[in-house]
Formats: C-alpha cells, sequence, structure tokens
C-alpha cells in the first residue's frame, strides 16, 4: 500500500503533535529530574539573560511546536486588484496579495538576470483555521524535488520560456528556466507575495492530489532532460518523493576516519556500529590516534590492526581535530572519505549507502547525516549560518521523528554547511580545496570552513536526512581556560574568512527569529512591510 503523501501544509508543521497534558508532564519530570540544570535556567531568567534561558530549557525539555499564525493576520494582506502586466507569466494556485504585481516587475526591472521570482506565502486549508506561513529558502531544486514550496507563485520574465512551452505547474517551469539559464537566475522574494485558500486534498489544486502527481512527471522530465536517466522517483518518509540516484558497479572503496584519544567507552560502540550496522561490503577503518595512553584502549587498537578490522594512524601532540583528520585521509585508500565522531554510532543499516548516492554526484561536495542526541531528539539537521549568535544546528532539540519545517528533517536539501560528527565528501573533492584548515580551524569550525570552500568551489553541499545515526555530542570533550581562548581565536577566524555569509544564511529564511533553536520561531517584526532584497542561490 502506498503511503499518504504530506500536502504543503503539513509539510509547514514543525513537530508532532503531542497531547498538552502529556506534553507538560514530560517537561516537568525533565525539569524535576534535573535540578541543577533548572536552577540554571532560573539564574538566567532572574539575571535578564532571556536567551540564554530560553536556549537552555530547549536543551533540556526540547521543542514540540507548530509555527501557526492567527486568522486575523490574513485581513493585512488584501487581494491585488491585478495581475502583473507587460507580459509577466503566472504560475501557481495562490492569490496575489496587494502590491506584489509591483514588486515583481520591479524586481525584474532592477535585474535583467532575473528570469522568475517567487515569494512567501500564508496558507489556509480550512476557514476559521491555523494560517501557516510558507517561508521557501533560496531557490533549491534538491528540496523542490520533494516539496512543492513554490505551489502558490512563480512569476516567470517574457522569454524565461519558450512561447510555445506550457509548464505543468511552477515546478516544471522553474526546472526549465533552471536548466535553460541556470538556477540563479531564480530568485525569492522574502515577503508575502501570495494568500491559498482551501482543501489540500482538492484533486485539482496544485497542492492536491493532481499537483503531486504533476509535480512527479515534471520531476522525471527534469531528470532525463540533465542526463539522469539512471535515476529513480521513489516515495521516501512520509509519501515524499525521493530521487534514488544510481551507485557505479563495483562499488568503491569508502574510507570511515575516526579521531579518538583514549574514551573506549566511546570508541568502542562507535565502531562496533559501523560494523554491524553499514550495508557496504568495501569499507576501511582508519582511527587517528591522539596520545592514547590507557591499557585497555591501546591494547584494543593493537588487536584492532592485528585482526584486520581497522588501521591506526598515530597522531601526537596537542589536540588538532582538523590535523588528526588529514592525516588519516592522507593515508586513506577510499574514494570516499567519511569522518565520523568517536560518540556517534550507527543503528540503521542503509546510512553510508544514503549518502554515497549524493556525494559521488560531481555537483555535490559535502553531505551530512541527520543526528540524533542521547534523548532521541535532534542534534543535527544541518548547520545554519548567523543563527544562535554565529553559527547553530538546524531544528536542534526538535522530537527525532518530526518532520521538520518544510520537511527539512525528511528530505535531502542544499544546506551552507554540516557538522564533520558525520561527513561524507569525494577524496578527489576534499583535496582540491586543501582538506581541513588545520592552522586556522584546529577544532571548532573547520567542517563549517571546509563546507563553505567546497560550496565556493561550486560543489553543493546537501543534507541526508535519511542517513540517521546517534550522536553523544561533546561527550569526549573537556573545556579549559586554554581551550575557550583556542574557540574565540577560531570565531574571530571564522567571522574574518566567511562575514559577508554570516550574516544572512541562503538556505534559512530572514523571517525567522535567529535566536533560540531554528525554525522554531518567527521575528517580533514578522511580517516586515519593508523592502526586502531578491535572494539567489549561491552561484
Amino acid at each position: 500500500m502506498t503511503e499518504p503523501v504530506a500536502g504543503l501544509a503539513q509539510m509547514l508543521h514543525l513537530g508532532i503533535p503531542r497531547r498538552f497534558g502529556r506534553a507538560l508532564l514530560g517537561a516537568l519530570r525533565r525539569l524535576l529530574g534535573r535540578p541543577r540544570a533548572t536552577g540554571e535556567i532560573l539564574l538566567a531568567r532572574l539575571q535578564g539573560r532571556r536567551l540564554r534561558a530560553r536556549q537552555k530549557l530547549a536543551a533540556l525539555i526540547g521543542i514540540d511546536h507548530r509555527l501557526a499564525l492567527p486568522e486575523t493576520i490574513l485581513a493585512r494582506f488584501p487581494a491585488a486588484p491585478a495581475l502583473p502586466g507587460e507580459g509577466i507569466r503566472i504560475f501557481g494556485d495562490g492569490v496575489l496579495v496587494a502590491g506584489a504585481a509591483t514588486r515583481i516587475a520591479a524586481a525584474f526591472a532592477a535585474d535583467p538576470g532575473l528570469q522568475a521570482v517567487y515569494g512567501d506565502a500564508l496558507i489556509q486549508d480550512h476557514p476559521r483555521g491555523p494560517v501557516w506561513p510558507l517561508l521557501p529558502p533560496a531557490f533549491d531544486p534538491e528540496l523542490l524535488a520533494a516539496v512543492d514550496y513554490l505551489a502558490p507563485l512563480l512569476a516567470c520574465r517574457p522569454g524565461a520560456l519558450a512561447p510555445e512551452i506550457q509548464p505543468s505547474c511552477p515546478a516544471d517551469a522553474a526546472f526549465q528556466i533552471a536548466e535553460r539559464h541556470g538556477a540563479s537566475a531564480i530568485g525569492h522574494l522574502p515577503e508575502i507575495l501570495t494568500i491559498r485558500r482551501g482543501d489540500p486534498a482538492d484533486s485539482v489544486s496544485p497542492a492536491g492530489e493532481g499537483g503531486r502527481h504533476r509535480l512527479r512527471d515534471a520531476l522525471r522530465r527534469h531528470l532525463d532532460r540533465t542526463g539522469r536517466r539512471g535515476s529513480r522517483i521513489v516515495s521516501g518518509e512520509g509519501g515524499l518523493l525521493q530521487v534514488e540516484h544510481p551507485l557505479p558497479d563495483p562499488l568503491p572503496l569508502v574510507s570511515v576516519i575516526v579521531p579518538t584519544r583514549d574514551r573506549l567507552d566511546l570508541l568502542r560502540p562507535c565502531l562496533d556500529s559501523l560494523a554491524a550496522c553499514t550495508d557496504w561490503p568495501n569499507l576501511e577503518i582508519l582511527v587517528c590516534d591522539n596520545d592514547s595512553r590507557e591499557p585497555e584502549t591501546l591494547a584494543f587498537l593493537q588487536a584492532l590492526e592485528r585482526e584486520g578490522r581497522g588501521l591506526v594512524v598515530p597522531c601526537p601532540g596537542p589536540f588538532n581535530f582538523a590535523a588528526m583528520n588529514n592525516a588519516a585521509a592522507a593515508r586513506a585508500r577510499g574514494a570516499l572519505l567519511v569522518f565520523v565522531n568517536n560518540d556517534v554510532e550507527a543503528f540503521r543499516s542503509d546510512w553510508l549507502a544514503r549518502m554515497a548516492r549524493e556525494a559521488l554526484r560531481p555537483e555535490i561536495g559535502a553531505v551530512g547525516a541527520k543526528l540524533l542526541d542521547g534523548e532521541g531528539r535532534i542534534q543535527h539537521g544541518g548547520i545554519v549560518l548567523g543563527t544562535g549568535g554565529l553559527v547553530t544546528h538546524a531544528h536542534r532539540h526538535f522530537p527525532g521523528d518530526a518532520p521538520g519545517y518544510l520537511a527539512g528533517l525528511r528530505a535531502t536539501h542544499a544546506v551552507s554547511a554540516v557538522t564533520a560528527a558525520c561527513l561524507m565528501v569525494e577524496t578527489e573533492k576534499f583535496w582540491a580545496v586543501g582538506g581541513f584548515d588545520a592552522a586556522v580551524f584546529a577544532v571548532d569550525f573547520n567542517d563549517v570552513d571546509l563546507c563553505l570552500r567546497l560550496n565556493a568551489a561550486g560543489h553543493r553541499t546537501l543534507l541526508m536526512p535519511g542517513a540517521v545515526l546517534h550522536h553523544r555530542e561533546s561527550a569526549s570533550r573537556r573545556w579549559t581556560l586554554e581551550a575557550r581562548a583556542r574557540h574565540e581565536r577560531e570565531i574571530a577566524a571564522l567571522k574574518k574568512r566567511w562575514g559577508p555569509l554570516l550574516a544572512q544564511d541562503p538556505h534559512y529564511h530572514p523571517g525567522f527569529d535567529p535566536d533560540l533553536s531554528t525554525h522554531a520561531r518567527l521575528r517580533a517584526s514578522f511580517p516586515a512591510a519593508r523592502p526586502v532584497m531578491v535572494r539567489r542561490p549561491p552561484a
């Protein structure tokens, strides 16, 4: 039986709905069971450090949230009296709001290279029901393959499409424009341009069943036109469309690199899980040993090599995560490198194959996995720039089974960076950008810096949520005064090298509050009535 496909409004739900009483009871149990952490929250609140208090509370009890707006907000956006003129073609089932036509025309007039533009939308599926804000990223064909976030509106410049072309849906038009002019020719106006009311089960609406069939057909044609006839379209988690790219035959050797210093209590279950829960026949394990001293650890590492289960790469001296990984990568024989922290454990056998299907594509650089913390909540769902003061993990502290905003915890999509706690990249691409920068980012932000350099070289970074592992984050890390000083230096270095990108992540909507967890709350000023810049995907 085919799993039902979720509608667009359902993809805007952030968390799994739970009964209020049960959720409240669970929160109270966590607060009472962790008196020290609860005391830190209360102290931060009494000291006026509200952001720190909210962050600590989220880390303790998690986030179970739906991003909804009151029905009255729709009255602030009356329908537009007319459509854009001058030959601008409009696709989608949203109703343009007043002023939208003028802003669309102005965007085209200001930028001759802009071939198509879309905006934000407010969606209400049922009268007097909740209003869901649709806040899409800069154009991302990977996400569009699963989630038709263009369904309410795509406006196309005259000549963007040949006159004889009649797209079946906004996504179909976007795919063809991207093929003809490049993905950067499609821009996003981060403001409310449309409102959509109606039943998502409507078979005529682009958001209904007929629309989903049209999206699948448009995606199939797009794959065929771009030389990917061997890629299959399958139904993924939640009924989302998922493109499954073919793997080469024979499968290439994959080198899994695990840094450690003692902590056999972490290393042993990590390596055992990789051996037991990795469905990939051609695998080598390299352990970067940073001066382990405990006899039990040394005996384990000796047995690992003696039994042919892995290679130990000595990495003596002060802890330098980037240098250790580089040293092991230089010894690796695999066509693919997978960097895995010693506090990560695999539990689904297909995690590596799912990541490899993406990482082997020529246009893809780093690929990251979805990681769950010790409480089963989201620890990593991609890295978002410009949030949490600098960078943070997307959907952090959400329930582990949450779909995420716009299905971001289920659908493969572009992100600015992923964590090196579980990061895959082709060996050739890794060395083409110089590997990790061990001189500047010895411990922190080396993964962010690597991904941004891969992006700058023309390779997109992807999150593959279908690859899921456990991560006991920083379980092996100890803060010292020296470590904190080094951390501050690396923060300054990241700002100096990538400052403009840190101002606003192109894959994250500026309407979200940059504090607390990502996707959890709108800015207090949303929706802002102010001029906005057209956002383009990274070139």
